[in-house]
């Protein structure tokens, strides 16, 4: 029976579905962290063997001495992290205990994008130009360097959070004071396309499950405008040519980063004309329940499929691409309290065989701060076998159901 650590058990919102798909392949799971022991999702508790809150889990070596004098002695077999901050701490863990997994390099390559482009560039990987700066004169040259239009964002970020598009050196200089608070950005080349994701479970260095999802407009432009309905979408048919070649980018990534088994959550351009480009990679799953939807298109459980490939090197589940998946995120209109839902009844008239399931703010409850979650105020889950008939159903999510708030 493998020993398993998980940092952080019960966070972000997808994490104890892993915990539980770890138990579920027969693991001791073992959790860390700050959060008590009651305030973790049930999922977690009921799938963790022994939990440890720590007072300060963000430094090491308070960490290991609690480790050390917990009262549950263990021979640890792997240590997993599947939230972005926690990353580097899970990687001198590994190297705490002689443990396999990504290694205190290996993982700066992952949080450091700079680095990253630096690594995958000598790989022959196309990538944006780019450059990192800290104050506001390297800022300002670096620009130069890259051209306008370009992409500003926080070195070690996670997602789309505190990324900017810059258009000029003017438009760049005032926004300057919003990035006192990082302390280092990258400038990249702005690539225009269409945005994906190429999401991937491998064990030993071979890929045995892949996704695609299609982002409708891309990340930057949805954390652009309140009054956008971001729509994911998770394609069935990948045999088209872009999407092999996407197929052969993620492999090529992914052997230089020498990333070889677990999740990683990769998002990529295609250029109207036909280029892929890399944009980039993280290794763990991508959030925004984009797990979810991998089991409404499959019709298996993707977060045991991850333990079985991490634990014993395979995923015996069958892994047939049944539908398209879209997931589409509302954002209320107006201030205050939501007070109102419209569309839903036509909605379920129209497609109520298709919709998966949704869920919203209800009605009395604040409008949520749609600059500082992806869910915002509700969603709508569907699917259909055809993209066509999804995208239309998607579509028409995004554009007649609508939240109301005042």
């Amino acid at each position: 029976m493998a020993n398993v650590l998980v940092l952080q058990p019960g966070f972000p919102y997808e994490v104890p579905f892993y915990v539980r798909g770890l138990a579920r392949q027969g693991a001791r799971v073992l959790g860390v962290g700050d959060q008590p022991v009651g305030a973790l999702p049930e999922i977690a508790r009921e799938a963790l063997t022994a939990y440890l809150q720590v007072p300060n889990l963000w430094h090491l070596p308070t960490l290991l001495e609690a480790l050390a004098k917990w009262e549950v002695p263990v021979e640890l077999d792997r240590v997993e992290c599947l939230w972005e901050p926690a990353m580097e701490l899970s990687a001198e863990l590994r190297h705490a205990f002689g443990l396999p997994g990504l290694g205190r390099e290996q993982t700066r390559w992952f949080r450091d994008k700079h680095r990253m482009r630096e690594v995958l560039e000598q790989a022959g990987v196309r990538n944006p130009r780019f450059g990192k700066a800290r104050t506001r004169s390297e800022v300002t040259q670096v620009a130069e360097q890259v051209g306008f239009p370009l992409i500003v964002k926080p070195i070690a970020g996670a997602g789309s959070a505190d990324t900017y598009r810059v258009d000029s050196m003017k438009e760049l200089i005032r926004l300057l004071p919003a990035l006192t608070r990082v302390e280092e950005v990258v400038l990249e080349e702005f690539v225009v396309g269409r945005e994906f994701t190429f999401d991937t479970i491998s064990a030993g260095g071979k890929i045995l499950y892949w996704n695609i999802l299609r982002y409708t407009p891309t990340m930057l432009q949805s954390r652009s405008d309140p009054r956008i309905s971001p729509q994911n979408m998770i394609l069935r048919d990948l045999d088209a040519p872009q999407y092999r070649a996407a197929y052969e980018l993620g492999q090529r990534v992914l052997a230089a980063l020498r990333y070889h088994t677990g999740f990683a959550h990769m998002e990529w351009f295609l250029k109207d004309d036909g280029e892929v480009v890399f944009c980039e990679i993280a290794a763990r799953p991508p959030g925004g329940m984009t797990g979810e939807l991998m089991n409404y298109a499959c019709d298996f459980d993707v977060y045991e499929a991850w333990a079985e490939a991490v634990l014993r090197g395979r995923i015996s589940q069958p892994l047939e691409r049944k539908y398209n998946v879209g997931m589409i995120f509302k954002r209320a209109r107006g201030q205050g309290r939501i007070r109102g839902i419209e569309g839903l009844n036509e909605l379920h008239r129209r497609f109520g065989q298709h919709v998966v399931r949704h869920e919203f703010q209800p009605i009395g409850a604040p409008r949520r701060d749609w600059k500082k979650t992806l869910l915002s105020d509700g969603f709508v889950i569907l699917r259909h076998p055809d993209l066509a008939a999804a995208t239309a159903m998607s579509e028409f999510v995004a554009e007649r159901v609508h939240l109301y708030a005042g």
